[in-house]
C-alpha cells in the first residue's frame, strides 16, 4: 500500500454566510476529509446540508472561514484562482458552454492560460475525446445545439483538457435520462482510473453513487454525519440519519459495482 499523501486534503474547513437578518450563520461545520488520486468520492445528503458549499470551497468559488485545503500537499490559497480552477475544475449541474463551436469550447482552457491551443488530431487528445465519448464529428458544430447529454460530455472533456487533478461534479446526471446517466457513471470511473484523477461529486442520485463512488460522505445540517466505503455505507449504514435517507430508495438505486 502506498504511503503517499492524499491528493486532496480538507482540514477542519468551516464556512459561514449572512442570514436573512444579516448575521453570519455557520453553513459548514469544521470538516475534514481526504481523497486519493484515482478515487471517487460522493457527497450525499438532504437539501441544505452543506454539500454544494463544500464543493465550491474546494476550488475557491467560495472562501473558507477557517481551516485549509491542500492539493498535492500545497494550500490552494497559493494558486491564483484562475489557475486553481484549471487544476480543480467544476462541471455544474446544468451544462455551461460558451457561444461557438465544440472545438472553441475545448480550447477555452488554453486561451485562459495563454498557451498553444490544442490540436485534436494529436493522439492523446483523441484518446481524451474517446474517453469522454465526445465524437470528433462534433468539433465544428455549434456547441449549444447539442443535446443535454452531449453538452455534458463536452463540459467534461473541456475540464480535462487543462491540467486537471481533481474533478468536481455538481449533480452531474440530474438532467439526463437513466441510460445516459448510467453511461456517465462508467465514464467517471474510467476518467478516475485512467487519468489518475480524484473526483468529488455532489448528488441526490444514489444509483449513480452506487455505480461509481469508492467512498461516500453523508452530510446533514452542515456537518459530516457518516462516511465510509460506498458498499458499506449504502447497504449497511451505521447512523439513523443515513438509514432514514436511504429508506425510500430501491435496491437498484444503491447498486454497487465491484
Amino acid at each position: 500500500m502506498s504511503n503517499a499523501a492524499p491528493l486532496l486534503q480538507v482540514r477542519q474547513v468551516a464556512a459561514s454566510r449572512p442570514g436573512e437578518s444579516g448575521v453570519l450563520q455557520r453553513v459548514l461545520q469544521e470538516t475534514s476529509l481526504n481523497v486519493d488520486a484515482g478515487e471517487i468520492l460522493a457527497v450525499v445528503g438532504p437539501s441544505g446540508s452543506g454539500k454544494s458549499t463544500l464543493l465550491r470551497l474546494l476550488n475557491r468559488l467560495l472562501e473558507a472561514e477557517s481551516g485549509d485545503i491542500l492539493l498535492s500537499g500545497e494550500t490552494i490559497r497559493s494558486f491564483p484562482p484562475s489557475e486553481l480552477r484549471l487544476r480543480i475544475p467544476l462541471v455544474s449541474q446544468k451544462p455551461f458552454l460558451f457561444p461557438g463551436t465544440v472545438r472553441e469550447n475545448l480550447q477555452a482552457p488554453a486561451r485562459l492560460r495563454r498557451t498553444e491551443r490544442p490540436d485534436f488530431s494529436d493522439p492523446p487528445l483523441q484518446e481524451l475525446l474517446e474517453l469522454c465519448h465526445v465524437d470528433p464529428a462534433w468539433l465544428d458544430r455549434d456547441a449549444r445545439k447539442l443535446s443535454v447529454g452531449q453538452q455534458q460530455r463536452v463540459c467534461l472533456a473541456r475540464a480535462m483538457v487543462g491540467p486537471c487533478r481533481v474533478l468536481l461534479l455538481d449533480e452531474p446526471t440530474s438532467a439526463l435520462d437513466r441510460p445516459t446517466a448510467d453511461q456517465m457513471a462508467l465514464t467517471f470511473r474510467q476518467l478516475a482510473r485512467e487519468k489518475n484523477l480524484a473526483i468529488v461529486f455532489v448528488t441526490h442520485d444514489l444509483r449513480l453513487t452506487g455505480r461509481c463512488a469508492d467512498h461516500v460522505v453523508f452530510m446533514a445540517n452542515g456537518a459530516v454525519v457518516e462516511e465510509g466505503p460506498a458498499s458499506r455505507l449504502l447497504n449497511h449504514p451505521e447512523t439513523e440519519e443515513v438509514r432514514a435517507f436511504l429508506a425510500s430508495e430501491s435496491d437498484a438505486a444503491r447498486e454497487v459495482l465491484p
